[in-house]
């Protein structure tokens, strides 16, 4: 077990918990400067500006509007109306392919199931009138059945809606066997921080989990959004898949914008399909603390910069 593994990045969830914490990354220049690294911007307006830049870089992208855990009604209508708004304005983007993800308890699944349903339905409705595909992230696991529920409905409803499983945690591979056949998948390694007997814990293991998961999807005709940065994970990922002679019309690469723009590039350049996650709105912190602790040397930089400015 590496020490940023094993040390590091639990140390930096639980300091991201405190407010001062907040404080500090939210309303000084070297936190913003850091997150605008990891995230397009707070409005709309500038990561549709991302998606049509890495659009000419033949990479398609997907948009995320963060916030998590409203408890409000209000709130969750404000994240629905958001989402409606980027499904007409990708509508009006001449020849961008660009899909959106949700989270569910953006949406109300912390008020209830049927709350979060009655926002995520619009949405899929006006998805499928414009054709754009959907992927319903997954959260800390304290959500996964509610999501998975919710993901259940909603792929009923509209078949070009997917969802995100983690190969950190445990139970992911008795979740496959319960997906419906041939839906869309984003296979993540997961980032948030959990106890130890619900995830595996060291990195060679998570690693592991995420190529047989992939081979189990992939060996049961689901669609795979392969969302990792680890260049051997990927070039396993690649070499199975042209040997396997099919094409690449079921498998994606899909990186966070921000990270690892080398392979990005690399990939697409070589004619594999890249789509890049584009994360914006107001409340990134949350996602930004995520970020940080996947790489703690990003912390390294906030500090040093923080320091600059004093």
């Amino acid at each position: 077990m590496s020490f940023s593994t094993s040390v590091l990045r639990p140390l930096i969830l639980q300091i991201a918990e405190h407010p001062w914490s907040r404080r500090i990354v939210t309303a000084t220049r070297p936190g913003r400067a850091v997150a605008s690294r990891f995230v397009a911007g707070e409005s709309l307006e500038e990561a549709m500006r991302v998606a049509a830049m890495i659009d000419r870089r033949r990479i398609t992208s997907m948009l995320d509007f963060l916030g998590e855990n409203v408890r409000t009604e209000e709130q969750a209508e404000k994240a629905r109306a958001a989402y409606l708004e980027a499904l007409a304005t990708i509508d009006r983007a001449e020849d961008l392919d660009c899909a959106i993800s949700l989270k569910p308890t953006q949406l109300g699944l912390d008020m209830s199931f049927e709350a979060c349903l009655s926002h995520v339905e619009p949405i899929l409705d006006a998805a499928k009138a414009r054709g754009t595909a959907v992927m319903i992230d997954m959260e800390s696991v304290g959500y996964v059945d509610p999501t998975l529920r919710v993901f259940h409905e909603a792929h009923a409803r509209y078949p070009k809606v997917g969802i995100a499983l983690q190969s950190y945690l445990r139970r992911t591979e008795r979740d496959v066997q319960h997906l419906p056949p041939g839906c869309r998948v984003r296979l993540v390694k997961g980032a948030y921080l959990e106890p130890p007997e619900v995830v595996f814990t060291t990195k060679g293991e998570v690693d592991a989990s995420f190529a047989r998961l992939f081979t189990t999807l992939f060996a049961r005709g689901h669609s795979i959004d392969v969302a990792t940065h680890d260049p051997r994970l990927l070039e396993g990922v690649r070499r199975r898949v042209d040997a396997a002679g099919e094409g690449w019309s079921r498998v994606e690469f899909q990186m966070l914008y921000g990270v690892r723009r080398d392979l990005q590039s690399r990939f697409a350049g070589q004619g594999y399909p890249v789509r890049v996650y584009i994360p914006y709105g107001t409340e990134w912190y949350p996602y930004l603390t995520r970020r940080l602790a996947e790489r703690p040397a990003n912390v390294w930089f906030f500090l040093s910069n923080l320091l600059r400015t004093r």
